[in-house]
């Protein structure tokens, strides 16, 4: 069986020294190194999105790629990709690396400098045991890889962030998905405000646990009425500090894996915990609204993400929320001027509909006829976050009749 390598080399000199090495392996085909993180998790995501079979069997991660580093790397690549085999390439073999690779998803370690015999051996051991997996979990499109991770961000505050992300998660929800809602504008987030929720625990609690599995999410979330099950912000804004970038990526590695739709609030700031986000997400939005003060902002913001490295202007989609059929800035000169690509769905000005539900905290209870509400629905179908294209608008409890839960303390 022929084994497909991908190696992760930033060094021009060790990229050379490995892909020597690799085409010497029998039944290997290396593939041309990719030079930072950023490109691997990019090359990956696509040949995931044609099938499982495309991806290959064993990546090559050597120890000074960037721009995130090579341990945080993995763990992003086995949450993401868990039928892919990672191998570390390091001049430290010390058995404290060795169980901060292993712990962190790596299926082996090679030794530099490199060996014919050593490299062989571990890629060997990590294309066996990922066609294991594969035969594990079968062959299809999606098979193994999990939910669709959403991030929402606004250009700038006030452009209707949060409320996008909660009437995303309730349309995925209402076509029959399972779905997380995550508040990671972890300062000023206001998910359980717009949902009548008070809850104790938050992301927050998920910091000093190693291992994020489904017993330790189920303390976590709070399950709301209409199915959404959310993991909220810290009530205390100070505590931001410690949600850091590698919680972010375990916690969602971990839902992605238990919810078939994963939305996060990423609010209008970027910190090291929504840019892992954003970084890992399957799909970025960007809100914006139809100013010239907002559209200069929508495309700072694109601009810092590509300068960040953390998602580039091609893969974000922006949103236009309060558009005006007569408004001078029309959705296609938002797309031209951000390089973005504009989603189809523009949500419409009438914030005299959202009114009673945001001041109510219910936004829940937004009325079916609502042609926010239905701008918003449609969007989570442009997006594919819904069965069947559509959601079921007729579920009840997601609007005025829904009955009221008593508080979780």
């Amino acid at each position: 069986m022929t084994t497909r390598i991908l190696p992760a080399v930033g060094d021009p000199d060790a990229a050379r020294s490995v892909g020597s090495l690799l085409g010497r392996l029998p039944d290997a085909e290396p593939a041309a190194p990719v030079g930072d993180s950023t490109a691997l998790v990019d090359t990956l995501a696509r040949l995931a999105a044609e099938s499982l079979d495309e991806l290959p069997e064993v990546v090559l991660v050597h120890e000074r790629i960037g721009p995130l580093p090579a341990l945080e790397l993995i763990r992003d690549v086995a949450l993401r990709f868990p039928a892919v085999g990672v191998v570390l390439v390091t001049a430290d073999t010390s058995p404290g690396l060795y169980s901060a690779a292993m712990d962190s998803g790596a299926r082996g370690l090679v030794a530099l400098p490199l060996t014919y015999e050593e490299l062989a051996q571990r890629v060997q051991a990590a294309a066996g045991w990922a066609a294991g997996v594969r035969r594990h979990l079968g062959h299809g499109p999606e098979a193994g890889f999990g939910g669709t991770v959403v991030t929402v961000s606004g250009a700038k505050g006030g452009v209707g962030t949060t409320v996008t992300a909660i009437q995303l998660a309730l349309a995925s929800a209402a076509s029959g998905r399972s779905v997380a809602l995550v508040d990671l504008d972890l300062q000023g987030g206001d998910v359980a405000s717009y949902l009548d929720v008070q809850f104790r625990r938050s992301i927050v609690d998920l910091a000093a646990i190693q291992d994020i599995g489904a017993r330790v999410l189920a303390d976590a979330v709070f399950n709301h009425e209409s199915g959404v099950a959310l993991l909220l912000a810290p009530a205390e804004g100070e505590r931001a500090e410690e949600v850091s970038d590698r919680l972010v990526r375990q916690t969602l590695g971990a839902l992605r894996q238990r919810y078939e739709t994963v939305v996060v609030d990423c609010g209008t700031h970027v910190d090291t915990a929504n840019a892992a986000a954003i970084e890992m997400a399957d799909t970025t939005l960007l809100l914006t609204t139809p100013d010239v003060v907002t559209v200069r902002a929508t495309k700072r913001m694109v601009r810092l993400w590509d300068r960040l490295q953390i998602r580039k202007a091609e893969e974000t989609v922006t949103v236009v929320n309060r558009h005006r059929r007569g408004s001078e800035i029309q959705p296609p000169l938002v797309s031209k001027i951000t390089a973005t690509r504009v989603a189809r769905s523009a949500i419409p000005a009438n914030f005299r509909e959202l009114q009673g539900a945001v001041d109510a905290g219910r936004m829940q209870d937004l009325e079916a006829k609502s042609t926010v509400k239905q701008a918003m629905w449609a969007l989570a179908g442009e997006l594919g976050l819904v069965k069947d294209g559509r959601p079921d608008t007729k579920q009840s409890g997601l609007f005025g009749g829904g009955r009221r839960h008593g508080r979780a303390k």
